[in-house]
């Protein structure tokens, strides 16, 4: 079972397949196993030597209890420890949600780390809707899942709902506290091939669509009637364009 230092703590990652290396990352709240889950993992890694991470405070990694730990720059130095531990330079960068603020941030902070950038339901605006999280402390499950719904705009399943109670909260209450601050200055600057997608029921997509449209080498997917939660679960809508785009674009 891999994982990589990064600042003291465990990054877990899961491989699979052979080919290009593509590296995934999660949302808040899920873990590596949701790609699995969701259909995306057995097809990419017929393709594609697959990186799955456990973002801190998720999965089988570390779960530290202090909001400092989850700056986006740490996040994105977490992602160059699981790089570094493989001795993989440059990567395909797949993230959603979470994991797509997280590939904002690796462009600010490890440009030269990327081949390409495909991002799920995140843009580089300001988003203030994560103060919902202040003053949530984990300790509640039911006003832990309220403030992630304020941020959603949209209510989570009782099946979403019983594997968010599932997670470390208070770890996760932690993070979602870090602020949202923009990154659109990033826009222009983003001249990697780049593969947005979101669903038309998500409150970010008309964000993701704009953002979309200001980059020099973007391509916008539209997911008909999903929602953010949806973004990930529907594999058969999202992998498509996804091949198309690495088939077209991904390097080793």
């Amino acid at each position: 079972m891999p994982f990589a230092l990064s600042a003291g703590r465990r990054i877990h990652y899961d491989i699979s397949g052979d080919g290009p290396n593509l590296l995934l990352h999660h949302g808040f709240t899920s873990s590596s196993q949701a790609w699995r889950f969701f259909g995306f993992t057995d097809v990419l890694q017929q393709h594609y030597r697959v990186i799955a991470l456990d973002a801190l405070g998720h999965g089988l990694s570390d779960k530290p209890h202090d909001s400092a730990a989850y700056t986006l720059q740490q996040r994105t130095e977490d992602v160059l420890a699981v790089l570094d531990d493989l001795g993989i330079e440059k990567i395909n960068y797949c993230g959603y949600s979470l994991g797509g603020w997280v590939g904002y941030g690796m462009v600010r902070h490890a440009r030269e780390r990327l081949h390409t950038l495909l991002l799920g339901a995140a843009h580089p605006y300001a988003d203030a809707s994560w103060d919902a999280f202040q003053g949530i402390t984990g300790e509640d499950p039911t006003a832990f899942i309220s403030a992630f719904e304020s941020v959603l705009n949209e209510r989570i399943s009782p099946e979403v709902k019983m594997l968010i109670r599932a997670n470390d909260l208070p770890a996760l209450a932690a993070a979602a506290q870090q602020p949202r601050p923009a990154m659109d200055d990033l826009l222009a600057q983003i001249d990697l091939p780049s593969l947005m997608f979101c669903g038309d029921a998500d409150a970010r997509h008309t964000a993701v669509q704009g953002a979309t449209a200001l980059l020099p080498h973007g391509n916008f997917v539209s997911l008909p009637g999903v929602t953010h939660f949806g973004g990930l679960m529907h594999s058969a809508l999202v992998l498509p364009p996804m091949l198309a785009f690495l088939a077209q674009h991904s390097r080793t």
